[in-house]
């Protein structure tokens, strides 16, 4: 009769061929694990592969530069737009130009390994060009508070610092959901929310500001508007009359008492006219949680002047 293969009856025996099996497994599991390397998708849904956590990022915008610090990966910024002043560490970071024209052969001398860029702000065609050099680019177009976390998260997962990225992340869900809280049962206040004075220009339904007007009881008077900031004209602020009309304060050309010779507007005779923190509000990163307070205090204030019960 054949017998079948001899088997180890000693405990010793059996606990070094257990080990070894793990310390296989675990070595095949890691060598898997290195081999599909890192993903995660864009805010435009596109996937974005790294063999290895980069090391080397340029920022081509302000609010990115922001992201990118806040999810632990500052140490890795090698190169940002102009306007990236925040934090303070970044403005000694090589600035590679404007956000409109970046200046892709200072880019390509850097030699980076991931380009974190804004999908709105930056131009296609150097996106484009980034991309057949074989650079990896996470487009970033956050439209909301939930994107702005998982922003953290996903670039905290190509740069390796997942720690920080998701402690970061988790704190700003706890504070956006406690301002949420806070504010969810305040009257509706319409707004008026002036980005440029010449063309008078504003922003849509679908920009981060709405999400933060709604946020603090603010209804956008051009929420339904296709362009994300489109041109209106003077005649349509009047016919809508807003209950408050409020600025980012960075802006120089569309000062506020321009309105003031339209007595009869609700937010001139109650005296709403304010302008906010340019950088808080018009950055969709970290800080919007500022700019989120600032204007939810903003509207308190108009509700006040304006006896909204």
């Amino acid at each position: 009769m054949r017998r079948g293969p001899l088997l180890p009856t000693r405990p010793s025996t059996w606990r070094a061929m257990w080990r070894a099996t793990w310390i296989v497994t675990a070595l095949c599991a890691a060598t898997a694990s290195a081999a599909a390397g890192i993903g995660v998708k864009d805010d435009l849904g596109n996937e974005v592969r790294l063999e290895r956590p980069a090391r080397r990022i340029i920022s081509l915008s302000p609010h990115t530069t922001e992201l990118l610090y806040a999810a632990g990966a500052g140490a890795y910024v090698i190169g940002v737009s102009n306007y990236s002043n925040y934090p303070p560490a970044a403005q000694q970071v090589a600035s590679i130009g404007r956000i409109g024209a970046v200046d892709v052969e200072k880019i390509l001398t850097l030699k980076p390994d991931l380009i974190v860029a804004w999908h709105s702000g930056n131009a296609a065609t150097q996106l484009q060009k980034l991309r057949a050099f074989g650079i990896p680019v996470f487009e970033s177009q956050p439209a909301d508070y939930a994107t702005i976390a998982s922003s953290l998260e996903r670039l905290a997962a190509l740069s390796g610092t997942e720690r920080e990225g998701n402690q970061a992340a988790a704190d700003f869900r706890l504070r956006w959901q406690a301002l949420s809280q806070t504010y969810r049962d305040r009257k509706p206040v319409s707004v008026f929310y002036q980005i440029w004075g010449q063309p008078l220009m504003t922003l849509n339904g679908k920009h981060m500001v709405s999400d933060v007007l709604r946020t603090c009881g603010g209804n956008n008077i051009f929420a339904g508007l296709p362009q994300l900031a489109p041109t209106v004209s003077i005649e349509a602020v009047i016919a809508a009359d807003p209950d408050a009309i409020l600025a980012p304060d960075d802006v120089k050309d569309h000062p506020l008492d321009n309105w003031r010779r339209f007595g009869k507007l609700k937010a001139v005779a109650a005296d709403t006219l304010f302008t906010v923190n340019a950088d808080w509000l018009n950055r969709p990163g970290p800080r919007i949680l500022d700019a989120t307070e600032e204007v939810c205090k903003i509207l308190d204030t108009v509700r006040s002047r304006r006896k909204i019960k």
